[in-house]
């Protein structure tokens, strides 16, 4: 007899799921370092206009596609064409891709969280070295990914309503708190009105073309678009739920973490005369740096963020998880608790080099492609894979999948009002893909070794399309 398929227990439950999936170190840790060379508020705005327009866009189709078939990235494609399994299966390869490299951070945050209290802010100018000398340790980062990879194992393993869900209820809310905390301590310190002005501030002087490419980049890689993770959550979904009104939510509590994130970090950075612009080290040198500064109450809040930066972390990671668990669980017919354990260890496997690219492995790139893993997952996902996986569903909604089931998704069997609906379909089907491929094309151009690296990439795609034909 065949297992009856999960359902979200509530409304709250899933939002809180579908915004911890988005909610991630998306907002935390990558996006103030983007907004931070990219030409702060100026940047910040280009990504709000990618966010509201393209991103609550695809985000939409992504919860129809997911509910109306009932079926993760994989099925919920071949449900209405089987030649377009290959999108889904590219999906689940995004998923795999990403869990290679983001519970190396995640285990980084995890670290952080305990070093705070433990001695690492005592010597403000040991700060920055330290953290090079943590990631370039080849055995403490792997101890505290393995760490972090378990508490995903935990909460998957236990299902959707009373695993990613109940977790979901207890972490997005903490997350929130968390972030106001060390946002009252930063804006009250003396120049931080620096740090809000260049966020609030726009100087459209730094705003190039790279700057458009990282504001959509960050769009689908903080919303989780483009990987399978909305269309899988959105497959657990009960047909009364308004998925406009919930795509709406899940993408404006995205974007205020985001902006919170960048109320809570810049403030301070500008308060010490930090730079704003440094990059990925932003987060864990320059914030680190910054409670070292503060005196008896900065281990407290040190801690209290890098808490923060997990939780945003887990959240997410849990849901990549989850759209490999659940292929596995509806197109494999496999046990969740086989899933999870059989996508772990690969996963943990990936994490192991990617984690000592950037240690021992450091001066040993990967052959042709001239980056190690860490760079080469990052890279693959963040400017290829989840642009054209949202470039593909953009299509995929206008031009296979009938318009009148559209429309009846969307509103509940014409139960509720979505007005917008001719706006959102047309923005979709015509607008959407050309602006996701002149960016994603950018990308690609502005790539070192972007020749190598993009064959390697179509290579994959390649590689998924074939894969797929053994479901037709």
């Amino acid at each position: 007899m065949e297992e009856k398929r999960e359902n979200w227990g509530s409304k709250f439950g899933f939002i809180m799921a579908a915004a911890g999936s988005a909610v991630g170190l998306g907002n935390i840790w990558r996006f103030p370092y983007l907004a931070g060379t990219n030409g702060g508020s100026a940047f910040i705005i280009i990504y709000l206009g990618c966010v509201f327009t393209i991103g609550l866009s695809i985000m939409t189709a992504e919860f129809a596609v997911g509910r109306k078939s009932g079926l993760s990235a994989v099925g919920a494609y071949m449900s209405v064409s089987k030649n377009w399994t290959f999108a889904g299966v590219l999906g689940v390869l995004s998923g795999f891709l990403i869990m290679g490299f983001y519970p190396v951070v995640g285990g980084w945050a995890t670290a952080y969280m305990f070093k705070s209290v433990t001695g690492l802010l005592k010597d403000a100018s040991a700060v920055g070295d330290a953290f090079g000398a943590f990631i370039s340790n080849p055995v403490q980062p792997l101890i505290w990914m393995g760490l972090y990879m378990v508490l995903n194992i935990i909460i998957v393993a236990r299902g959707i309503s009373s695993g990613i869900e109940l977790a979901s209820k207890v972490l997005m809310p903490a997350l929130y708190v968390m972030l106001f905390i060390i946002i009252v301590r930063s804006v009250t310190l003396p120049g931080a009105g620096a740090g809000l002005a260049f966020l609030f501030k726009p100087d459209f002087s730094m705003v190039t073309g790279k700057t458009f490419l990282a504001a959509l980049g960050q769009a689908f890689f903080s919303l989780s678009l483009g990987m399978g993770c909305m269309i899988t959550y959105g497959s657990y979904l009960k047909k009364d739920q308004n998925l406009p009104n919930n795509a709406a939510i899940v993408v404006s509590m995205d974007t205020s973490v985001a902006l919170l994130a960048g109320i809570a970090i810049f403030p301070a950075v500008f308060a010490f005369g930090l730079d704003p612009g440094a990059g990925p080290g932003l987060v864990f040198v320059s914030v680190p740096l910054v409670f070292a500064h503060m005196g008896a109450v900065g281990p407290i809040l040190s801690f209290i963020f890098f808490t923060a930066l997990m939780v945003a972390a887990l959240t997410s990671s849990v849901s990549l998880l989850e759209v490999v668990v659940a292929y596995l669980i509806d197109q494999r017919k496999m046990k969740r608790v086989n899933a999870v354990i059989i996508t772990s260890v690969i996963m943990i496997i990936m994490c192991v080099f990617a984690s000592l690219s950037l240690g021992v492995m450091a001066d040993k790139p990967i052959p042709i492609l001239g980056v190690g893993a860490f760079d080469l997952f990052d890279i693959l996902t963040d400017k290829i894979f989840l642009a054209i996986g949202g470039l593909l569903l953009a299509v995929f909604i206008g031009f296979v999948m009938k318009k009148e089931d559209l429309k009846k998704e969307l509103t509940n069997e014409g139960t509720i009002k979505f007005g917008a609906f001719e706006l959102w379909y047309n923005f979709t089907k015509f607008v959407a893909p050309v602006l996701i491929a002149i960016i994603a094309i950018s990308g690609i151009i502005s790539m070192k070794d972007k020749v190598a690296l993009m064959l390697f990439g179509v290579g994959i795609i390649v590689v998924s399309a074939l894969f797929s034909k053994k479901f037709k």
